[in-house]
């Protein structure tokens, strides 16, 4: 089954909701006029974009975002939806897209005054909390009264979220990191916690498996991933409970359980700092019915 939902949120604002449940690809095309801002997001699978009748191609692929903008011509969406695959587009016109940040245009880049009559490319990925409300876009059942509402509220609350970056260019670059071999024991090392989510080991326990000091260590994992070893830990196995919950195959315990929580209280107030709801009421709202 392949479904593609159009929804007008406001003028030169629109939000495609493209799914493909069978076993075929499903090609799907649409005419996006100049002055249009896209943001592609894949959810589940793969898609690629063509353009210039194939001759050039663009993935997009699993938890994956792009952003598309060319002023000086118009870029049709001509979409391939790999089978099994889900994506969410937002389509806004620059206009307004420029309104919700103009006291603020320089912190998006490709609005400043050097950047605003260019074309703009860049593939992103797709944080929990964007996850979240992506999610939320495919599974929400909603009365047809309040639906665009809701569809409005959710569309301006994912452009945030992408634009909510921590990375800062000016912050002080840790001069042992040119070092490849130090590069590469700093990913040893999260593959490592990632391996024993349950049961990571401790830091100085990490520091000697991998071979770097404490220190090395710490300055590292910061400078590589933007966060601590055990703050990135803490966002992977938050977004793995989302992902086992959105399978439906197992209940909230069981994922708690699964990621290195031993009492459901522990991993519901954990799962609750992240996303700022329970992992129940998460449930509830990706399916209502049960």
């Amino acid at each position: 089954m392949s479904s593609q939902d159009i929804i007008t949120i406001e003028d030169d604002f629109t939000l495609l909701r493209l799914q493909n449940d069978s076993e075929e690809v499903y090609c799907t095309q649409r005419e996006v006029k100049k002055g249009l801002i896209q943001f592609h997001f894949g959810l589940k699978g793969k898609a690629k974009f063509l353009f210039n009748q194939g001759n050039y191609t663009l993935d997009l692929k699993e938890e994956k975002s792009l952003l598309l903008y060319n002023p000086q011509i118009e870029l049709p969406i001509n979409l391939e939806l790999a089978p099994n695959s889900w994506v969410i587009s937002v389509i806004i016109s620059i206009k307004k897209f420029h309104n919700l940040f103009s006291s603020e245009a320089n912190y998006i880049t490709f609005l400043s005054d050097d950047n605003k009559d260019k074309k703009y490319y860049k593939e992103g990925d797709i944080s929990p909390s964007m996850a979240i409300v992506l999610s939320q876009l495919f599974h929400y059942n909603l009365h047809p009264s309040i639906k665009n509402l809701y569809y409005k509220g959710k569309g301006y609350e994912l452009l945030s979220l992408y634009f909510n970056r921590t990375e800062d260019p000016n912050a002080e670059q840790c001069p042992f990191l040119i070092d490849e071999e130090n590069v590469f024991k700093i990913k040893k090392a999260k593959e490592i916690i990632l391996a024993n989510m349950a049961e990571p080991p401790g830091l100085q326990e990490l520091a000697d498996e991998v071979g770097l000091t404490l220190k090395k260590l710490k300055m590292g994992f910061k400078q590589i991933y933007g966060d601590t070893v055990y703050g990135f830990l803490f966002d992977y196995k938050m977004d793995s409970a989302r992902k086992l919950l959105d399978s439906g195959s197992y209940n909230v315990n069981e994922v708690g359980l699964k990621i290195g929580y031993s009492t459901g209280s522990h991993f519901i107030a954990a799962f609750k700092k992240k996303f700022g709801t329970t992992p129940k009421k998460y449930l509830m709202s990706i399916n209502p019915n049960k």
